[in-house]
């Protein structure tokens, strides 16, 4: 056992320094936020490691060192921040939409999330990348890519795509939308309604739908939050057809020692941190919980998102996106311009 003045072992300081990182880059996320409004803090994260990634120096960090931390930022923090996640939403708000509003809130994420999943398998697109985009633009952009992979076991390689793709149209729709506003003839709480069913992340929702003013604002929010309530069936849905795709490689030829997985292993039905999100949706609803706990909750889900979408965002290396992403840009602007016509249709008929 090691002395208590004894330096850290190479893995446990690179664990701290990836930690740190993604802690400070969190930090910074905020305080630009503070300064810029306009810009989301979580859409500030992920560009944060984006630019960071693109680094020489610090990508061979990135790598080395600082991957272990970075990796626990991305995997285990994504999933605790989605489990309080689960205490922004409220079923009693979410009913208060109307039925015919909430039925088409989920049949536009349907529509959008296997659309899009079909433009990427058209597209060619490698391995988990179509599900993971069509996870992110249908329903909460990089929190629901960091999700979905961790069900589906995609590298984080995989995941970086996805991540760039949905944090650039969600970025884009900030300003895009509100040119539009007007001349589709929507009225303020219309145009909240809009940009709620088809604006990617919750913080990309806010800084677009407080233009209107804060009746808007709130519509677009409950509308967001209604789309991210998809997260789970369509996350325990992937965990399903992973176990059933577990079972039938096992029945078949059997794989190799080192890439053979124990049953333990293997994806449960409900992922943990999906009934623990049901969980958190549950209480918000049905218990008084005072104010002081939710906005500590809120600042704590915030941080650990933050920090997760930098480590995803680290994982992106814009050189060989823009030499070998053509597709997949192709795929995501499809997707983003489907889901706001689908959106505006939505509209029309609630």
């Amino acid at each position: 056992m090691a002395s208590p003045g004894a330096p850290a072992s190479p893995s446990s300081a690179g664990w701290l320094s990836g930690v740190a990182l993604s802690g400070a880059a969190a930090l910074l996320a905020w305080g630009i936020h503070a300064v810029v409004p306009a810009i989301p803090l979580l859409t500030a994260a992920v560009a944060l490691g984006i630019v960071v990634a693109q680094i020489p120096r610090v990508q061979r960090e990135i790598v080395g060192r600082l991957a272990p931390g970075l990796s626990i930022a991305s995997k285990r923090f994504m999933r605790l921040g989605i489990v309080l996640l689960g205490l922004k939403l409220s079923l009693v708000d979410i009913a208060h939409l109307g039925w015919l509003t909430i039925l088409l809130v989920v049949a536009l994420v349907l529509v959008t999330f296997l659309a899009t999943f079909w433009f990427g398998k058209l597209a060619r697109l490698p391995r988990h990348e179509p599900l993971l985009i069509a996870t992110g633009f249908s329903i909460c952009g990089a929190s629901a890519i960091g999700a979905m992979s961790g069900v589906v076991k995609a590298k984080d390689s995989e995941a970086s795509t996805p991540v760039a793709l949905v944090t650039l149209c969600g970025t884009l729709a900030i300003g895009v939308l509100p040119l539009f506003w007007h001349p589709l003839g929507l009225d303020a709480d219309q145009f909240g309604h809009w940009v709620g069913a088809s604006v990617h992340d919750v913080g990309q929702v806010v800084a677009t739908a407080q233009l209107a003013g804060t009746s808007a604002l709130a519509i677009a929010v409950v509308i967001k939050l209604t789309r991210v309530l998809m997260l789970a069936p369509m996350v325990s849905i992937a965990a399903v057809a992973v176990r059933h795709r577990d079972r039938r490689q096992d029945s078949g030829v059997a794989p190799d020692a080192d890439e053979a997985e124990s049953p333990a292993k293997r994806a449960p039905f409900l992922p943990l941190f999906i009934a623990g999100f049901l969980l958190a949706v549950v209480i918000r609803s049905f218990v008084p919980l005072p104010e002081a706990m939710v906005s500590t909750a809120d600042a704590l889900q915030t941080a650990l998102l933050a920090m997760a979408l930098f480590g995803l965002g680290t994982g992106v290396r814009v050189r060989e996106l823009v030499r070998t992403g053509w597709r997949s840009l192709l795929v995501g602007l499809a997707s983003w311009l489907l889901i706001a016509v689908l959106a505006y249709g939505a509209v029309l008929l609630s």
